[in-house]
């Protein structure tokens, strides 16, 4: 049986390790802090993250880093986005060559702009095992992936058969795993899918209706594929559980920890003080603020992300913001750039 870890013990790390461990996988689960991982151990229980839900006993908790990672087949890293770097760094001389890892986290690096995948393929450039990253995405909120309740994402990679691999070892009758090779547009799924989250919470907040949501949500889509495309993404991949499916549970969940940060900000809070309020990562702040920065870089209209920035960062007022929205020129509602490469991807590749 394969040896999975699992880097990380916030609620979808201990969710994914669960799911591995009920695979009869060998899986150990790195835990930061002696105190938690001594009580989940006895426990079997993270009553920090996900209290009282038991996960296997087959889990191996350790804080030992080297332990969890050394001679690992498959190595998870479901840690948040701005830590996926450092805990890069920290792993690489532990890793076997033929070593797939994972990055479980949904967002952009702040500084450089660049996809989780990116940054573990800066950090791992000198091993063999670069060439098997792979990203997991899709609506799968941990609370439910833990209680065991149907849940479907994707593996990808450019490398067909490591994403086939982990879809393998982690799909099982409750847990259904797809591939995909389109690594940029499940990444850019994942991540961008946080910002229009926050705006729906924002809308929620100032209590809006259905109406509004569904035009922030199909509005919000259009402009996430219009950045992936340019960034080489198929368009077709945010129609997929990356896209559609995460912007959707995202939007409207109770769970989701984006869209309650927006509820917040939409009654009147600052994003510090929402911060300062969860001890969860609200992966849309950075990722609203990285994207917005991008997206000028490269050229892309995103007038939802910009107005989101504007508020989340600049202070304006979101019903200043919505107005704003509203009273843009008139569009006509079909992307040329998405149904010229959506249509003819070929084509458009060798132009």
């Amino acid at each position: 049986m394969p040896k999975v870890a699992v880097v990380g013990a916030g609620s979808w790390g201990t969710a994914l390790a669960n799911i591995s461990a009920q695979n009869l996988n060998d899986t150990y689960l790195w835990v930061r802090r002696k105190e938690l991982a001594e009580e989940m151990k006895k426990t079997c229980e993270n009553q920090v993250y996900l209290p009282g839900v038991k996960f296997s006993s087959r889990i191996n908790i350790s804080i030992d880093l080297e332990e969890v990672t050394t001679n690992s087949d498959i190595v998870i890293l479901a840690v948040p986005s701005h830590a996926v770097r450092s805990m890069a760094k920290q792993i690489r001389n532990y890793l076997k060559n033929d070593a797939i890892v994972v990055s479980a986290a949904k967002g952009i690096e702040i500084d450089s702009f660049k996809r989780m995948s990116e940054v573990l393929f800066e950090e791992l450039q000198e091993l063999e095992c670069k060439d098997n990253i792979t990203t997991l995405s899709g609506p799968s909120h941990a609370e439910e992936v833990i209680r065991n309740l149907p849940t479907a994402i994707v593996s990808a990679s450019p490398n067909q058969k490591a994403a086939e691999i982990v879809q393998d070892t982690l799909m099982c009758s409750n847990f259904r795993v797809y591939t995909n090779t389109d690594i940029i547009g499940v990444e850019l799924g994942g991540a961008l899918k946080n910002i229009i989250a926050i705006c729906s919470g924002i809308s929620d907040g100032l209590e809006f209706g259905d109406n509004s949501k569904a035009a922030l949500m199909t509005r919000g889509i259009a402009e996430m594929a219009r950045m992936g495309v340019v960034l080489g993404a198929h368009p077709a991949t945010f129609a997929g559980l990356s896209g559609i499916g995460d912007l959707i549970v995202t939007c409207t969940s109770s769970l989701s920890r984006n869209r309650r940060a927006g509820i917040k900000i939409g009654e009147g809070q600052t994003v510090k003080e929402v911060t300062e309020s969860t001890r969860m990562v609200i992966e849309g702040f950075n990722t609203t603020k990285a994207a917005f920065f991008l997206a000028k870089k490269l050229g892309v209209e995103m007038p939802i992300t910009e107005q989101a920035y504007l508020v989340l960062f600049e202070g304006k007022d979101p019903l200043t913001a919505v107005s704003s929205l509203m009273n843009r020129s008139g569009k006509y509602e079909h992307e040329d750039v998405i149904l010229q490469n959506f249509l003819c991807p070929k084509k458009n590749a060798e132009n």
